[in-house]
């Protein structure tokens, strides 16, 4: 079947297995750190009352039978072990039914924690990681040669991040448009990290360039990702390399790293083996392609290409969906971001005081992971790891959401619950509960290099008034 086949792509396949399955490990990790806390039954948005909620409503998740917290742990440390298997390379060792069977279950898992993990959960990466685990489990073992309809899909799934991105933006806020858009982005990104103050600091004119090449990445280079070879593979590089910029200026989770890993489907042997002569990578002559499989891959092409549809007819609406899920499974989805971008950084602040409310009450911050809190704390590196009450936080104070969750955030705090407070960076209370929370709201921009200098602050922030006014127990 030397049509089915796409000989010359081991490096590809192998990228695409082990770092996808990588990914898989950091989401299971996170989920097994922060669902029963966030999710769990005594949590902000507690699953149980979602799944009742739900119920009938077919929706495909290993919980509508039964709930725990318990159960939570078994299933993301079952998926994580799974996982952690894959990224070793030892299911892909055997038949290729094997790392089939693997990725499934892995995808299976955690598209049933993702189908309840609600507003938590509610991040156009989590869909993208579900659709490419699925795919992975099609790539095979090295007795096949990586199927050339997978290696395609791969394509269409980079295809879609990217132009759907790029066309975001364009249908959006003006200062893409007008190349301004990174004159603020570094400085009101949801969580930056360590770099961005020093891509804050970049002449206008380098920031308009940046733009354009974002542009020109994504609405024009995705296209060549179809193209034959080495035009395919040259495409997959700027792809990879404009990623990996990204990875350089900003917290996004694994969208970046993902999206980079899945570039790798384009990008043949013969350009690793060009840009790195001494790389070797095992690659064993593959025998005859079992009829299953192919089957398999071939049955799996067609449902792929027929649920492409809705997707590819997003693209080119007018009222373009970002980051939406056109079934259940997570497997025809749409993606995007950033298509405003925010002028000013507001920063939801939460503090709380042993005293009575007044004049003379001493308030003290809470601190958070990963989102600004402290003027003079360096930005954190986080990415690819996922601080899910971190950028609810960002939502938070942009005035969208947590009309659900945060109360409940507040009223565990006044409880001293120790789950919530291993959310946090700092409790300023070390574990006593506070008699009184209140949530107050700053103004963020990053300090100048002269003002840095001057007392080594990476921020400068002014009060700009209150979220919520001192609340306490009810009863206490």
């Amino acid at each position: 079947m030397e049509w089915f086949s796409a000989e010359g792509y081991e490096f590809g396949r192998q990228v695409l297995q082990r770092g996808i399955a990588a990914v898989y490990l950091l989401a299971f990790i996170s989920a097994a750190n922060q669902f029963p806390a966030l999710l769990g039954k005594h949590g902000l948005l507690p699953a149980p009352r979602y799944l009742a909620r739900i119920r009938g409503r077919g929706v495909p998740t290993l919980f509508r039978w039964h709930y725990s917290d318990r159960f939570l742990l078994a299933v993301a440390w079952t998926g994580a072990a799974v996982a952690a298997l894959l990224v070793s390379g030892l299911p892909q060792s055997g038949p290729s039914w094997l790392p089939m069977a693997a990725f499934l279950l892995i995808w299976f898992l955690y598209l049933s924690i993702v189908n309840i993990g609600q507003a938590f959960y509610g991040f156009g990466w989590e869909s993208l990681l579900l659709e490419a685990g699925f795919l992975a489990a099609f790539l095979g073992s090295p007795d096949v040669a990586p199927p050339f309809t997978v290696l395609l899909l791969f394509r269409w799934l980079v295809f879609r991040l990217e132009f759907g991105a790029g066309l975001i933006k364009l249908r959006g806020d003006r200062v893409w448009r007008d190349l301004t858009a990174l004159y603020y982005h570094h400085e009101t990104q949801p969580m930056p990290n360590p770099a961005s103050w020093y891509f804050h600091q970049l002449p206008k004119p380098l920031h308009k360039a940046e733009v354009l090449g974002n542009h020109f990445a994504q609405l024009v280079v995705p296209f060549f990702l179809f193209f034959p070879q080495p035009v395919a593979g040259i495409a997959a590089a700027v792809v990879i390399t404009t990623q990996g910029w990204l990875v350089l200026s900003g917290n996004f989770a694994w969208l970046n790293v993902l999206t980079i890993l899945i570039a790798f489907s384009a990008v043949p042997d013969s350009m690793v083996r060009a840009l790195l002569p001494r790389a070797s990578f095992a690659a064993p002559a593959p025998a005859a392609t079992p009829v299953w499989f192919a089957v398999a891959v071939l049955a799996v092409t067609a449902m792929m290409l027929y649920w492409a549809w809705e997707p590819l007819r997003n693209l080119f609406s007018r009222n373009q969906l970002m980051n939406a899920s056109f079934n259940r499974w997570h497997l025809s989805n749409a993606y995007g971001a950033f298509g405003s971008i925010t002028r000013r950084r507001s920063e939801a602040v939460i503090e709380g005081t042993m005293d009575q409310p007044g004049p003379e009450a001493r308030w003290l911050e809470y601190g958070f992971k990963g989102k600004p809190g402290d003027p003079s704390r360096m930005p954190r590196q986080f990415a690819p790891y996922h601080l899910r009450l971190d950028w609810l936080m960002w939502f938070l104070a942009l005035g969208s959401g947590g009309s659900t969750w945060f109360p409940v955030l507040l009223q565990k705090l006044l409880e001293g619950d120790r789950r919530t407070l291993a959310l946090l960076r700092e409790d300023p209370f070390e574990g006593t509960p506070p008699l009184w929370v209140r949530v107050r709201v700053y103004r963020y921009r990053f300090s100048t290099p002269a003002e840095r200098r001057a007392d080594g602050m990476w921020w400068v922030r002014e009060p700009a008034g209150f979220l919520t006014d001192p609340v306490r127990l009810i009863g206490s």
